[in-house]
């Protein structure tokens, strides 16, 4: 498993590495050394005969002032370009050791790599028009582009104006979260962590093949339905096809049993059943009822419930009476939140995990959502400690927090943006929590899977077509690959 880890973070570490016997400069040192291998890393791979780095004044244009001092001296081709006027303290020591040549103003000819290294995790002020001439200059260069720590203009939350789009991320220390969520997941490229002697312990967590394979074991031969749980999906007063989606989805889960609950007030023929039926024909259909609902391992709600007073009712009743593990999704979650009554949560008698998009967050914590995507991780986090839950804050980059944990999911595929993802992601949670796994762990494997089965969606038919049934259907083949191989 891998950790990331926030700004405020990575700079606590750098404190106590510091008051531990280091200085800056000996971190700097590394950090040039570091980026310094990775270029030549990077000429032997491209072909290129030279580069070009691109400094601030700050520390970040330090390590870059290093290594192209270090490749200097070993007889390669490099140049600096630099816009500043002031440098700080460390910058200006190893700007003074630099002996080759120097940019005052942005060049007309092509370099084919450029590093750069214009802003680390400090930037919090507006870029000035010196930057955002450089930042053009690098992503309009058609180099091959190396970022070190971040991409400049990148920070936590989003972007400054504009930012550099690297091909690959040199990150110094530890992976810093803002490289996986939001825009860093487009402007990283492939991202690399430097080992410079700073310890950062656990931070948030980044789950790798091999750690969600322990959550998929082989089965004994000696079992039967009743040993892997029963999952319950109930439909609210809505649509039909959001539940009959989540069902499809908890069907490859691995869950026992699959049942779809329908109110009858909603569905009072059995029209509808038969219709389920057609779609479903090995889930149990069957009307609402709570003493079979109190059976289920686990239960999703929410998906294509509408928002009514019918709903409320029901959640109410879920959330009082039911003791198993309780998903809530979409209307679920706008009941909450349009009737006050998030605090609902607090006292619920199931596990619950709640798995809001931005603008279902925004409702349920008063906050824009600029703000809960300005950090992702610790609104979910904190959230989730607040109401004693566990949460899954869905993105590009879904996080997943039990309020004392939190996990960044890196698999999935812009194919997942369109309608119908959520309730299969409702569905295949639900299910995988009703054959044993808590809701934190469950999250993290589902998340990963569906968005496994997104790529593998989107490489066999592109990013355009392939709908929501088509993603379900790949489910299978992807918790095939997680399992461990006959002897």
């Amino acid at each position: 498993m891998k950790y990331a880890y926030s700004f405020s973070e990575i700079v606590e570490a750098e404190r106590r590495a510091i008051g531990s016997g280091e200085t800056v400069l000996s971190l700097m040192e590394r950090a040039g050394s570091a980026l310094a291998a990775e270029v030549r890393a990077a000429m032997e791979l491209t072909g290129a005969d030279e580069c070009l780095f691109v400094v601030g004044g700050g520390n970040n244009g330090g390590d870059g002032w290093t290594a192209a001092r270090i490749l200097h001296e070993d007889g390669i081709q490099v140049a600096v370009l630099t816009l500043s006027s002031s440098f700080s303290e460390a910058a200006q020591l190893e700007k003074a050791r630099y002996r080759g040549e120097v940019l005052g103003r942005i060049p007309k000819r092509k370099y084919p790599l450029i590093v750069d290294c214009l802003f680390g995790t400090g930037l919090s002020r507006p870029l000035t028009e010196d930057a955002l001439a450089l930042i053009d200059f690098i992503n309009g260069s058609g180099a091959y582009v190396i970022a070190c720590d971040l991409p400049s203009g990148l920070r936590e939350g989003g972007l400054a104006d504009r930012a550099v789009r690297a091909d690959e991320t040199l990150t110094m220390g530890g992976l810093k979260e803002a490289l996986l969520l939001a825009d860093g997941a487009d402007l990283a490229g492939k991202i690399f962590v430097a080992d410079i002697g700073i310890f950062f312990g656990k931070g948030t967590e980044v789950y790798e093949r091999e750690d969600l394979a322990a959550f998929f074991p082989r089965r004994r031969s000696h079992s039967h339905k009743g040993s892997y749980g029963t999952v319950g999906i109930v439909a609210g007063y809505g649509s039909l096809g959001a539940p009959i989606l989540a069902a499809s989805a908890a069907l490859k889960s691995g869950a026992g049993y699959t049942k779809l609950f329908l109110p009858p007030e909603r569905y009072p023929s059995e029209g509808a059943l038969y219709e389920a039926a057609a779609r479903l024909p090995v889930c149990i259909l069957s009307e609402l009822d709570f003493e079979e609902v109190k059976r289920c391992d686990a239960l999703a709600f929410g998906m294509g419930a509408l928002v009514c007073e019918k709903t409320a009712e029901l959640l109410f009743r879920l959330l009082e009476e039911y003791r198993g593990k309780l998903l809530l999704d979409a209307d679920a979650l706008n009941v909450l939140a349009r009737r006050g009554e998030v605090s609902r949560l607090k006292t619920a008698a199931a596990e619950v995990i709640a798995t809001p998009h931005p603008a279902e967050f925004s409702r349920l914590t008063g906050k824009s959502v600029g703000e809960l995507l300005a950090d992702p991780v610790g609104t979910a986090r904190r959230f989730a400690e607040e109401y004693g839950i566990a949460v899954v804050f869905k993105n590009n980059r879904s996080v997943i927090s039990d309020g004392v944990r939190a996990a960044i999911n890196l698999t999935g595929s812009p194919v997942l943006a369109k309608g119908g993802s959520g309730d299969a992601l409702s569905g295949l949670l639900a299910g995988t929590m009703a054959r044993g796994l808590k809701p934190y762990e469950a999250a993290v494997a589902s998340c990963y899977l569906l968005g496994k089965a997104g790529e593998l969606a989107a490489r066999e038919e592109g990013e355009y077509s392939p709908d929501a049934s088509d993603i379900i259907s790949r489910i299978g083949r992807c918790i095939a690959e997680l399992l461990p191989k006959e002897a």
